[in-house]
C-alpha cells in the first residue's frame, strides 16, 4: 500500500483553478508513485472558486440565473449539501461579471441576494457566504434589495442600484425579511478585517481597485456613511464590515450574519481534518507564495491545520517570495515554484504543475519511512533560489 497524500491547493489566480492545480499535481505524483492514495480537496478561502471547491468536496452545484453587478443577467451557481448552502459573491457580483468595464458608483450586489434567496427556497438553514472579488461598493444594499428590503429617499421613491445612490437614503422598509430568514444562520467566510468606513474602510481601501477615482471614493464614503446611519450605526466598525465593498456590513446588519475566518471555515466545511487520517504528506499551493500568504491566506491555513495533526506540508506555487526560514515558521517543509521549472510559467502552467508534482514525489515520497527534504543541489526552500534573490 502506497503513501496517502492530501492535495489542497487554492487557485493560481489568472492561471489555474484550484481544481486544475489539484488534478495536475496528482498526475505528476502518480507518475512517480502510482501506488499513492491521492486525496484531492481543492480549496478556497471564501473568494473566487469557493463554490467550485465545495462541489469538488461533494456539494451539488445549483445553477441560478441572477442579476449581475450592473443588472444584466448572468449565469451563476450555489453549492448545496443537505441543509447547508455555499454562496460565493464573486459568482454573481465579481469583476468578471461586468459587461463593459468598472462601474464603481452603480455596480451592486443584487445577484448575491438572489443566490441567498434561492438557498432559502431550497430549505437551507445554514448559508456560508464567501465574500471576496467584489465589483461594487454598495454596502450590501443590492443584496438587501434582492431579499425584499426597500431603500427609499425622502419622497418615498426607491433608490436606484449602486453605492452612490445611498447618499439620498432616507429610510428602509424591511418587508418580510425577518420571516424569510427565520431559522436561517448566515456565516460570512472572510479574512478581511476592514471596517465599513474611514481610511481602512470599503471605499478608501477597495474603491480604487474597482475603478473609483479620488472624487468617486469620497462620494462612496459619504454614501456608505449615510447607509450605516440609517441601518445600524453600531455595526460600521465591526471587523469585516468593509469586506467586498461593504457587503459584509449588509450581511451583518440585515441578515444577522456572523464572521468566521474564511480558510478555517472552508476547511471545516470540506472535511479537511478527516482527510488527514493516515496521511504522509499534504500539498497545498497558490499563485504567489509571498508575505500575504502568511496572513491568513489558504496555504497558511492548510499548513496550520496539517501541522496540528503532525502531517508534513509541501507547497506548489507560481512563484516564491518567502525565505526558507519563513516557510519553516509557517510549517512548510518544501516549496516548488513553476517559475523555477521553466520559462513562461503562465502559458505552460498545466504542464509545469505536473512537473512540480513529479519533483515533490521524488523528493518527498520515495523514502519508505516518510517525507524527506528535497535533495541537493536544488532545495526549493533555499532563499537563494527564490525570485527575491535573483
Amino acid at each position: 500500500m502506497g503513501p496517502v497524500v492530501v492535495l489542497a491547493p487554492d487557485k493560481f489566480k489568472g492561471t489555474l483553478t484550484a481544481v486544475q492545480a489539484t488534478v495536475g499535481i496528482a498526475a505528476g505524483i502518480r507518475r512517480v508513485r502510482p501506488d499513492a492514495e491521492v486525496r484531492m480537496v481543492p480549496i478556497a478561502d471564501g473568494g473566487e472558486g469557493t463554490v467550485d471547491a465545495a462541489v469538488a468536496a461533494g456539494f451539488t452545484r445549483i445553477p441560478v440565473r441572477v442579476g449581475g453587478p450592473t443588472g444584466q443577467p448572468v449565469d451563476a451557481a450555489l453549492a448545496v449539501r443537505g441543509r447547508t448552502a455555499v454562496v460565493e459573491l464573486a459568482e454573481s457580483s465579481g469583476p468578471a461579471r461586468l459587461p463593459s468595464g468598472p462601474a464603481p458608483l452603480t455596480a451592486d450586489t443584487a445577484g448575491v441576494g438572489e443566490l441567498i434567496g434561492r438557498a432559502v427556497e431550497l430549505g437551507c438553514t445554514r448559508i456560508v457566504l464567501g465574500l471576496g472579488g467584489s465589483a461594487s461598493t454598495d454596502g450590501g444594499s443590492g443584496l438587501a434589495r434582492a431579499l425584499g428590503v426597500r431603500l427609499l429617499d425622502a419622497a418615498g421613491r426607491e433608490l436606484p442600484p449602486g453605492g452612490a445612490a445611498l447618499a439620498r437614503l432616507d429610510r428602509i422598509e424591511r418587508g418580510d425579511l425577518a420571516a424569510r430568514l427565520a431559522g436561517v444562520e448566515v456565516v460570512i467566510a472572510s479574512d478581511v478585517d476592514n471596517p465599513l468606513l474611514g481610511p481602512k474602510g470599503a471605499a478608501a481601501v477597495y474603491g480604487p481597485q474597482k475603478g473609483a477615482t479620488p472624487d468617486e471614493v469620497r462620494i462612496l464614503e459619504a454614501a456608505l456613511a449615510r447607509w450605516a446611519e440609517v441601518v445600524a450605526p453600531e455595526l460600521a466598525d465591526v471587523p469585516g464590515a468593509g469586506a467586498a465593498g461593504g457587503a459584509g456590513y449588509g450581511a451583518l446588519a440585515l441578515l444577522g450574519a456572523t464572521v468566521r475566518p474564511g480558510i478555517g471555515l472552508l476547511l471545516e466545511l470540506l472535511g479537511f481534518d478527516e482527510l488527514l487520517d493516515g496521511a504522509r504528506l499534504v500539498v497545498t499551493g497558490e499563485g504567489s507564495l509571498d508575505g500575504q500568504t502568511l496572513h491568513g491566506k489558504a496555504p497558511a491555513g492548510v499548513a496550520a491545520a496539517a501541522r496540528a495533526r503532525g502531517v508534513p506540508v509541501a507547497v506548489v506555487c507560481g512563484r516564491i517570495e518567502l525565505s526558507g526560514a519563513q516557510l519553516d515558521a509557517a510549517g512548510i517543509m518544501a516549496a516548488y515554484a513553476l517559475a523555477d521549472l521553466g520559462p513562461d510559467s503562465i502559458t505552460h502552467a498545466k504542464e509545469l504543475v505536473e512537473q512540480a508534482g513529479e519533483l515533490l514525489a521524488r523528493d518527498l515520497l520515495t523514502d519508505p519511512t516518510g517525507p524527506m527534504g528535497p535533495a541537493d543541489p536544488m532545495d526549493p526552500t533555499d532563499p537563494t533560489d527564490s525570485e527575491d534573490a535573483s
